[in-house]
């Protein structure tokens, strides 16, 4: 009986032992991470509006009114994670950077940024998280790819698998038509947010 006693106390103080190193470890690797993900996202924003001088909070994941938007829509596979404003060294807002995920992607959710000029042109897109097939759906991340979407002014995108030959048009990835279809819907969900802020539907 003893030496269940003394086996049960001794595993109780090994649990308790390793909640606190696993705590403390914790408590020191908290911020440093913190700081990493907050400088890869300005870094992000930078990408995709390089005019800015700094970025303004507007909305942040699990905005009500956005998420009716993009429901109404036909983007239930979206989420408008964040929506900051590109603001020049005076103080203008230049437009907007978008921070979008979409669920359909084939090996996951595909985390993205979009700059948005306030005409309604689209800057850039910098992939944030990706995990796509190796050689074809990880394509999505290469300028080959993500500048087809850049420098256009378009309501809406659609790929195509016999060349594109409008300005709304992209080539699709060959061999990953599943990534191709979750960008194409993950950057037109990201115009819907965009053209919702323009009309100031969440001031």
């Amino acid at each position: 009986m003893n030496k269940l006693i003394k086996d049960a106390l001794a595993l109780t103080a090994i649990t308790v032992v390793s909640g606190l190193l696993l705590g403390l470890v914790y408590g020191i690797t908290e911020e440093p991470i913190a700081r990493q993900q907050e400088k890869a996202q300005m870094e992000a924003y930078q990408e995709v509006f390089p005019d800015a001088e700094s970025f303004e909070d507007y909305i942040d994941a699990g905005d009500e009114t956005m998420r009716e938007v993009l429901d109404e829509n036909g983007y239930g596979a979206q989420e408008i994670d964040k929506m900051v404003k590109a603001v020049d060294a005076d103080g203008n807002q230049l437009g907007f950077v978008v921070t979008v995920t979409t669920s359909e992607g084939y090996g996951g959710d595909i985390q993205f940024t979009m700059g948005v000029a306030d005409d309604g042109t689209l800057n850039g897109i910098s992939i944030l998280s990706i995990s796509e097939t190796a050689g074809l759906g990880m394509k999505a991340d290469t300028e080959e790819f993500k500048g087809q979407f850049a420098g256009k002014n378009v309501e809406e995108f659609q790929y195509t698998k016999n060349g594109a030959s409008a300005d709304n048009e992209i080539d699709a990835l060959s061999g990953a038509t599943i990534t191709t279809n979750a960008m194409t819907n993950g950057v037109n969900a990201g115009l819907c947010a965009f053209r919702e802020a323009e009309k100031g539907g969440n001031e």
